[in-house]
Parts: C-alpha cells; sequence; structure tokens
C-alpha cells in the first residue's frame, strides 16, 4: 500500500524495547488526509506535468509551518491534520534537498506519477520520501 524509504523503526517512531517510548505512526494520521486529498493532488500533478513545470510532482506533507513548494491544501483551512505544497523535483535539487550526487537515484526510485503521488512527509524528527498510490475512481 504505503511504500517507503525509512526504516520500519524509523517510521514507526519507536525505539526497539521501550514500550513507554512508542509513538504511533505518522502514517496512521495522514493516510486519512491522503484519501481525502487523492483527487486534488492527482489534478495539481496532472497540472504540473502538462505544463510542463515539471515530469517529476512531489507534494509536502507537514504539520508546521514550511517555505517549500506552494500551499493547495491547508489543514487550518480544510480542519485535517495535514497541509500539503506542491513542488517538484527541480525544486528539490535547486534547494538542496536531493543533492546533484543522488538526483540519478531519486529517479530510479520515483514511481509513475500518473499511479502514485510522491509525499515528501516532513516530522520533527525529519522528513523521507512515500509512495502513495492514487485511489481508483
Amino acid at each position: 500500500m504505503v511504500q517507503t524509504n525509512m526504516e520500519p523503526e524509523e517510521l514507526l517512531n519507536e525505539e526497539k524495547n521501550s514500550e513507554e517510548n512508542k509513538k504511533e505512526s505518522p502514517l496512521v494520521s495522514l493516510e486519512p488526509d491522503l484519501k481525502l486529498f487523492n483527487e486534488s493532488i492527482r489534478e495539481v500533478a496532472v497540472e504540473i506535468m502538462m505544463e510542463g513545470l515539471s515530469s517529476y510532482p512531489i507534494f509536502i506533507a507537514h504539520q508546521h509551518e514550511l517555505k517549500l513548494g506552494e500551499l493547495i491544501l491547508d489543514r487550518h483551512e480544510l480542519h485535517t491534520e495535514w497541509s500539503i505544497h506542491a513542488s517538484t523535483l527541480e525544486e528539490f535539487v535547486e534547494r538542496g534537498i536531493i543533492k546533484e550526487l543522488l538526483k540519478e537515484r531519486f529517479l530510479q526510485s520515483y514511481k509513475n506519477p500518473h499511479d502514485f503521488m510522491c509525499v515528501f512527509v516532513v516530522v520533527p524528527e525529519g522528513a523521507n520520501f512515500i509512495y502513495y498510490p492514487y485511489l481508483k475512481e
């Protein structure tokens, strides 16, 4: 279902053998928002590609203030857990989030943007990419 580059321990925010430090994975609260935003995100991805802005749309999911990409879905206005910004591979490289040296490796792992949304999930502990399948109509 959700594919990620994070290690399971990172994703689940848990330390081994530490019951009291276990926290809920951020993906538990993100998934319902991605389902809700599915059509809107798909439309923006298609628009980014059709207008020739990029062949590699990237969406940023966060719960704090962020100066990356363009805000398309505001959690405060929509009463959701997550806000979503739209960006591109080119902006990520330009801003140094994806190092030029690692761009080719990123492109090899990038999934078909017509089938999957590429989401850069930002949480206080760090950030990583996931690929979430668009829901079939």
